[in-house]
C-alpha cells in the first residue's frame, strides 16, 4: 500500500492543486494555455530528449511491447469507429475514436512510471508518447482531413499529416536524443545539465496544467457518447492491452505492467487540442477527460496495488 501511495498521490495531489489553484483564482484562465505552452515546446521536449541521448538502441528495442501497445490503440480506435459511425459524421468520429484510445502518457504517464519503477519506466512511456502521435494522432488527422476534404486526396492529406509531426517538438526531440545515442555521440556536461533542469519542471507543471484545465471544464449535460467513451477508454483499452502484454507476448514485467498502466490513464489533452483545431464539437471531448480523469484515482490505484503488492 505504502508503494501506491507514494507513486498515486503526488500525481494525483499535483493535479489537485492546479484545480483549486484555478477555482480560487490563484491562476488565471489563462494559466492552462501558458503553462501548457512551456509543456509542450521547452520542459517535455527538454526531458525526452535528455532521456533518449543517454540510453542504448538496445534499451529502445521492445518489439512485443511496441506491438501490445499498438495493437490495443489501434483495436479500440477502430471497433469504437465501426460502432458509432451511424452517430457521427466522419470527421467528429475520428475525434471521438481518439478520446477512446488516446491516453494521456506525456502528462501522468511520465510522473506516474518514474515513481513506480524509477528509470526503467522511462523508456516505455516515451516509446507510447512517440506511437501515440506517430499513430493514433496521424490516424485522427487522416481521418479528419479526409472526412473535411481540406487537402484533397488521401495521399495529400498523409503528406500534410507527415509534415506536422516532423514539426511537432514531442516527436523532433526524442529522435534527436536518439540520433546522438546511435552515432555515440555524448551529451555536453553543460547541455545535459540544461536539458536535465529544464526537464525535470516537465511533470510537476503537467500535472498541475490538468487540474487547470479540468477546473475550466463547464458542467454541462452529458453529451450520448460519453458512457461509450469512457468504456473503451478505461475498460475495453487496458483489458485488450493486457491480453497482449500479459498471455500474447513475452517481455519483462516492468515492461508489461507499464503498457497495462499506461492504457488505463485517463484520456489526454490531445483530442481536446485537435478538434479545438479542426473546429468540431468540444463537449464530447472535455466531459470525457473530465470523468476519466476522476475515475482513474481508482483505476490507476488499483492497477498499482495489484502490481506491486
Amino acid at each position: 500500500m505504502n508503494s501506491v501511495i507514494n507513486a498515486a498521490f503526488p500525481v494525483f495531489a499535483l493535479i489537485l492543486t492546479g484545480y483549486i489553484a484555478a477555482r480560487r483564482r490563484v491562476l488565471s484562465d489563462q494559466a492552462s494555455q501558458h503553462l501548457n505552452s512551456y509543456v509542450v515546446w521547452l520542459a517535455l521536449p527538454a526531458l525526452l530528449f535528455h532521456a533518449m541521448a543517454t540510453v542504448s538502441w538496445e534499451e529502445l528495442n521492445q518489439i512485443p511491447f511496441i506491438l501490445a501497445s499498438t495493437g490495443g490503440m489501434l483495436a479500440t480506435f477502430f471497433i469504437f469507429m465501426i460502432w458509432q459511425r451511424r452517430r457521427f459524421s466522419l470527421p467528429d468520429n475520428s475525434v471521438a475514436s481518439l478520446s477512446a484510445s488516446y491516453s494521456n502518457a506525456g502528462y501522468m504517464g511520465l510522473p506516474l512510471c518514474m515513481l513506480a519503477y524509477g528509470q526503467a519506466g522511462i523508456i516505455p512511456v516515451i516509446i507510447t508518447m512517440i506511437l501515440t502521435a506517430c499513430v493514433l494522432f496521424a490516424l485522427s488527422i487522416v481521418c479528419l482531413e479526409t472526412g473535411l476534404k481540406k487537402h484533397g486526396t488521401v495521399w495529400t492529406s498523409l503528406r500534410h499529416t507527415g509534415v506536422a509531426l516532423a514539426k511537432n517538438p514531442l516527436i523532433v526531440s526524442p529522435v534527436a536524443g536518439m540520433a546522438l545515442s546511435g552515432l555515440g555521440i555524448a551529451l555536453p556536461a553543460p547541455l545535459a545539465e540544461l536539458t536535465r533542469l529544464l526537464g525535470s519542471s516537465a511533470s510537476p507543471c503537467a500535472l498541475v496544467t490538468i487540474g487547470l484545465f479540468l477546473a475550466q471544464t463547464r458542467s454541462i449535460r452529458p453529451h450520448p457518447a460519453l458512457g461509450a467513451v469512457l468504456f473503451m477508454k478505461m475498460l475495453f483499452l487496458p483489458a485488450a492491452t493486457a491480453f497482449l502484454a500479459f498471455i500474447v507476448f513475452d517481455m519483462p514485467p516492468v515492461q508489461r505492467e507499464a503498457a497495462v498502466l499506461l492504457a488505463a490513464l485517463p484520456i489526454g489533452t490531445g483530442p481536446f487540442m485537435l478538434a479545438t483545431m479542426y473546429q468540431r464539437d468540444t463537449q464530447l471531448v472535455s466531459q470525457s477527460i473530465f470523468i476519466s480523469t476522476v475515475l482513474s484515482v481508482i483505476s490507476v490505484s488499483v492497477l498499482l496495488a495489484w502490481f506491486q503488492g
